[in-house]
């Protein structure tokens, strides 16, 4: 091969590796274009699905506490006998051991502080006097006949805080479901509409994002005053009433 030869060659094999280069290019450019949907020209729609459901259970928690000196061990059986007699109390009302859950056991020192010296001295420290014990636990009423009784009985049973009482759904994934699927349905329509309104038609489904309302129950808060709880508790008249679920979602299409 000669000079010359040579020469176009090289040249040829250039144009040719630009050429492909530039294909190259231009295909990964145009699958890229086709596999992101921020490429289509597009629109988003969103809507609201709701479901009201009937509560099913009725949660909330007790908590029996004692105070005492520093003698810790007799404020521990103090404490747990009375526990153990409310707990005694709510399965005897028919709830069963799955619904019944210790939430919290805690035990702290009480303390005595003193006033520091007005001239300037030393702070005495603090001393402890004594303990506290807070035990706590969490029942789900399923026999929302027996809640008005449940709540009076453990108060007079032994706890002195009962807190946190609700009514609500213990499994919401039924609600939630029949809330995104109207939530969809209505997005849709939407869609279709705001495309014949403004000339075009619809093309693939490229996106969609959901987000949930849901509504805490209402509390009803059963607190007692003072430690001892002396006075017998009266039995609460409560109702159920409904459950609201809320579901969000935003579809985007692409236009054609």
């Amino acid at each position: 091969m000669n000079e010359q030869h040579k020469k176009y060659f090289w040249a040829v094999l250039g144009v040719s590796i630009i050429v492909l280069s530039s294909a190259a290019w231009r295909f990964a450019s145009s699958y890229s274009e086709s596999i992101q949907p921020s490429s289509f020209r597009s629109f988003s729609v969103s809507a609201e699905g709701k479901a009201i459901s009937i509560p099913d259970v009725a949660p909330f928690t007790f908590s029996v506490v004692t105070q005492g000196d520093k003698n810790l061990a007799n404020i521990q059986k103090e404490n747990s006998d009375k526990m153990n007699k409310a707990i005694a109390f709510v399965k005897s009302s028919g709830v069963q051991d799955k619904d019944i859950k210790t939430q919290n056991y805690n035990v702290q020192p009480r303390y005595q502080y003193y006033s520091c010296p007005k001239d300037g001295g030393a702070c005495p420290p603090s001393q402890i006097v004594g303990y506290e014990i807070t035990q706590t636990v969490l029942v789900k009423v399923r026999d929302f006949a027996k809640v008005g009784d449940i709540l009076a009985g453990v108060v007079n049973n032994g706890a002195n805080t009962v807190s946190d009482f609700r009514f609500t759904i213990d499994d919401t994934t039924a609600a939630q479901d029949t809330a995104r699927a109207e939530a969809i349905q209505k997005a849709k329509v939407k869609a279709e509409s705001i495309a014949k309104a403004g000339g075009f038609s619809l093309g693939r489904l490229l996106g969609i994002t959901e987000g949930g309302n849901y509504p805490q129950p209402m509390m009803y808060n059963y607190a007692l005053k003072g430690m001892g709880a002396a006075e017998t508790a009266s039995a609460p008249s409560l109702e159920p009433g409904s459950q609201e679920t809320t579901v969000n979602v935003s579809l985007q299409y692409e236009i054609r």
